[in-house]
């Protein structure tokens, strides 16, 4: 795992502190930092749950404007990690989709019609 994806795993952690001993026990259990089941398995369901109640606007604010720092980067592992594990996931129901576009940036937005199209999808 490259930096960035180090410091995305921390900044998801900064954001969403109630997932911190999950993130403790993925490690614990996997022996290693598989950093696409800790955030498909632990950070999108917390994601998934802000947008289907549209709790905490200030907190989805800030995230997607970090996915949105993410989706500019030049850092192709980290968008190829995002794409496949947040995008993908956003895109499997198009009503969290819908309010989740509320909140993506001009680029979040290309990226994830490209992982929707990667799938098949559209």
């Amino acid at each position: 795992m490259n930096k960035k994806t180090e410091e995305f795993l921390r900044k998801m952690l900064d954001f969403l502190p109630s997932t911190d001993d999950a993130y403790r026990k993925s490690i614990a259990f996997q022996g290693e930092v598989l950093e696409t089941v800790i955030i498909e398995d632990i950070f999108m369901p917390e994601i998934i749950k802000l947008l289907s109640g549209e709790r905490n606007l200030n907190l989805l604010e800030s995230i997607f404007n970090y996915f949105e720092e993410v989706s500019n980067c030049e850092d192709t592992q980290l968008k190829n990690v995002f794409s496949v594990t947040v995008l993908e996931i956003l895109g499997n129901d198009r009503s969290i989709l819908g309010t989740a576009q509320k909140y993506m940036g001009t680029k979040t937005i290309q990226l994830q019609i490209e992982a929707d199209r990667a799938l098949g999808r559209i």
